[in-house]
Order: C-alpha cells, then sequence, then structure tokens
C-alpha cells in the first residue's frame, strides 16, 4: 500500500492570521451583545436580572474565548456559543437575531478553516514542496 504524499508546511503560518480573524470576530460579537443590553433592560418584561446575567455571561465567555484561539477545540466551542447566542430569543428577539448574524458568520469560519487544511493537506498552499524521501 502506498502512503500518502507529504509536504513541506508553507513558509507563511496560515493559522495565525486565522487566530486573528477569530479572536476579531469575536470582539465584534461581544461589542454588539453589549450594545443590545440596553434593548433587553428596556423591552423585555419579566426577570430583568436572569436576561442581564444570560447576556453578560454570553459577552464574558466571548471575551474569554479569545484566549483559546489557539486550542483545537476552539471552533466547536464558538460554534456552541453560537447555539447559545440563537438560543437569545427567550430573552430577547434582538439577541436572537444577533446570534443567526452570526451564525452565519462563524459558519463560515468553520468552513474556511476545512478549506485550509484541506488544502494544506493537498500541498496547495502557497509555498508548499513535496517532501522526497
Amino acid at each position: 500500500m502506498t502512503e500518502p504524499q507529504r509536504f513541506t508546511p508553507p513558509p507563511k503560518d496560515p493559522w495565525k492570521s486565522f487566530r486573528g480573524i477569530l479572536s476579531g470576530t469575536l470582539i465584534l460579537e461581544m461589542i454588539v451583545i453589549l450594545l443590545a443590553l440596553p434593548v433587553v433592560v428596556r423591552l423585555s418584561p419579566g426577570l430583568s436580572w436572569l436576561k442581564i446575567a444570560y447576556v453578560l455571561i454570553l459577552a464574558a465567555l466571548m471575551f474569554a474565548g479569545c484566549m483559546v484561539v489557539k486550542k483545537p477545540w476552539a471552533i466547536p466551542a464558538f460554534l456552541a456559543l453560537q447555539v447559545a447566542v440563537i438560543a437569545g430569543f427567550v430573552v430577547h428577539w434582538g439577541i436572537g437575531a444577533v446570534g443567526v448574524v452570526f451564525g452565519i458568520v462563524w459558519a463560515y469560519i468553520a468552513y474556511i478553516e476545512r478549506d485550509v487544511k484541506q488544502r494544506m493537506a493537498e500541498g496547495r498552499l502557497p509555498g508548499q514542496e513535496p517532501i522526497a524521501e
């Protein structure tokens, strides 16, 4: 059985800039969620302290996510966080709408990650060369 061809790593680390995109997206989403907090306080009736706590916990988790972008489980964790943001429809429809919009963004980011991994394995990134054995 023939073993698959291996390639050199690309000269520029594609994951370095990708981690920047992840952090930037998390921070942007955190800002949007926090800007929605006054809307939640004024326009959603009942148990407002619980709703405020939910929004603040989401924002804190997004901020904390910036510290783990290098971990292999980061993107699945961020996608799970998106499910929690989309579940924010229970708190206020505005939070759920933000979750849907950013859910589309995170789905595209997951697609890009899969595509870069596939291209790297196939040796199609700029600067990759086959390893002669």
